[in-house]
Formats: C-alpha cells, structure tokens, sequence
C-alpha cells in the first residue's frame, strides 16, 4: 500500500513567498504533472487468479524528456490512499495475485524521473470467481453496541465438489483498546454447530527493545487451554518464542492500541457440490463482560441491510490458496 507522491517542494516556491504573486504562480507551474492523464484501465480478460489490462498511454506534455515513462496499475482504497499492484513501461499489464471474486476499484498513474501524471479514472472490477464465496447478512443495526452478530454462508462456485475440510474463513477485525478478549459463539448453522470451529487469531504489537547491556527476558509460557465449552481463545504459537530483551520503561506503543486480528472459522469434512451452500451459520461475539464493541474499523465489517451480499472484505483460503475475498481490496 502506497501514498500519493508527495508533492516537489522547490527555491521557485520559497521565491514565491519573497516575490509575491507572480513567484507563487511559478511555483504552482514547476509543480503541475508533466505527463498527460493514462485512460482508465480496461479489462481485457477476467478469470479466477487472473486479470488482464490495457489503457491509453500517457505522453509529455512538453518536451519529451529522457527517461521512460512507467505505467503503474494501483488498488483505490481511498483519498490518496492506493496499493500497487504492478508496474510497466507499456500499456498492458496481467495481475496474478489477486483474490478471486473480490471487489477492487483499479487506476493507472505515470511517472518518470522527471515528473508524474494525475491518476486515470476508477474502473470498478470485480474479479472472477474461483473455487469458493462468502454471502454474509449482517444482523447488528448498532456497529457501537456489545455484540458482533452477523450470518455467513459458503457456496462452492468452482467446478467439482468442495470439501469443506479444505477451507478457512477469516472475519477480520480490530481490538479496540489494545482488548483481545472475546467470546464466540455459533448460535445455529444449517450444518451444525458442531461442524464450525471458531479460533481467534490477533498481532500485538511488539515491544521495544531494552537498554543495552539488559537482560533478555524468558519466552511467554505457553497459554493455558481454554476451559471446556469455552469459545475464548488467546493468541497462540506452535513454536518456542525467541528470548527478547527486556523493554525498557518507556512503553511504546501505549496502552490500548488497537491490534488488528481476525475470527477463524474452520469445519468438519463435508463435500458441497458445485453451486451447493452450507446454509446459513449464525454468529454472535461479545466481550466476556459484555461491554461495548465498536465494529466500524473492522476490515470485514459492512453497514447492515437485512439482504445477503458477497462480502469480499472476508477472506476465505482453500488449501491454503487465497479463493476469495482480500482485505486491501
């Protein structure tokens, strides 16, 4: 994920300030896009873990300059904000590591040495689908209130039959406050509650190191397993933690940082057929205390409708292939 280029900041706009209007409007003319606006890109060929682009070139302005001139293709995420996705001297591009199925919002954008273009026009994309979608229907009307309530479904849209032994479903959320704790619950599935294991997963941030010549604090012990019919789930490693030194007093990050994480949905051996679904899977989360939860810097959340819709903010793996959905989208 990039930022716009910052803009050049020149002597021509410190002279500006000197000189007045005229200097201003010489720096605002040193720092306008030397290269013409590429067309919007046009899908050419769409197909699950492929995607094929062309667009009109961009060309100088003025004098042609001696560099060559780069064509980026980039994922709009939102003011300013882009994810590359490729870059090229031509005006064609095949992207293969996106997620099928999902929703990108796509732009080109030049550059040389000597300068850059202002960004193409937005094509919305969705890609194709692969193997495997989410529908979601969220259930909550309040995203601030004290619960996560939403329905999921898989459904195969591939060509043979799935098994859904094969596939992981990641629900991508943010801890508010640094607050890790939470309770998931399956309070009915078409398939069986029974059926649908739910793991949480998050990233604390690391912490710093400690003041040279300090010693190294002993790895975490291992968490205790959580108590039967318990759906609380603490951060856990398969492996020993390397010894990190001890942090010095000051704490950074602070105190109730929010740490990103996700909800994990695994299941029994089942084979969907094409076109088959597991029905509907209802879920509801809440903080152990039952305080308030706020869903709106959640990655996977979505304002509720009362319809089903392809969420594709919500990641679902198979065999460990990404085959739908893609959180920087």
């Amino acid at each position: 994920m990039r930022t716009m280029r910052a803009r050049r900041v020149t002597l021509v706009a410190v002279l500006g300030i000197v000189l007045g209007l005229s200097g201003t409007a010489v720096a605002r003319a040193a720092d306008d896009p030397v290269l013409t606006t590429p067309g919007a890109p046009v899908v050419v060929a769409n197909e699950p873990h492929l995607l094929s682009l062309t667009w009109s070139p961009s060309t100088w302005i003025g004098e042609p300059g001696g560099t060559p001139i780069r064509h980026e293709v980039r994922a709009w995420l939102g003011p300013n904000v882009y994810r590359s996705l490729g870059t090229t001297t031509g005006t064609d591009l095949t992207l293969t590591d996106l997620a099928p199925g999902t929703e990108y919002r796509l732009t080109v954008w030049a550059y040389t040495d000597g300068g850059y273009s202002l960004d193409s026009a937005v094509t919305p994309v969705r890609t194709a689908y692969g193997k495997a979608r989410v529908s979601y229907r969220n259930l909550s009307w309040s995203p601030t209130d004290n619960q996560i309530q939403h329905v999921l479904q898989v459904i195969n849209t591939g060509t043979a039959p799935l098994d859904l032994a094969d596939v992981r479903i990641r629900y991508h959320l943010t801890f508010e406050g640094g607050n890790t704790s939470l309770v998931t619950n399956c309070d009915w599935a078409a398939i069986g509650c029974a059926n649908v294991q739910r793991h949480i997963q998050y990233f604390p941030p690391p912490l710093p190191p400690g003041p040279p010549g300090t010693p190294a604090s002993p790895p975490p012990a291992a968490p205790s397993p959580p108590a039967s019919g318990s759906s609380l789930f603490p951060a856990t490693t398969t492996s020993p933690l390397p010894r990190t030194p001890t942090p010095t007093p000051t704490v950074f990050p602070p105190p109730g940082t929010p740490i990103p994480g996700w909800i994990e949905l695994t299941f029994a051996g089942r084979e969907l057929a094409p076109g088959e679904s597991t029905g509907p899977i209802y879920l509801r989360h809440h903080r152990p205390n039952w305080s308030t939860i706020d869903e709106r810097d959640d990655r996977s959340w979505q304002q509720a409708t009362g319809e089903w819709a392809d969420n594709s903010r919500i990641t679902l793996d198979v065999n460990d292939i990404r085959e739908y959905g893609d959180t920087y989208a």
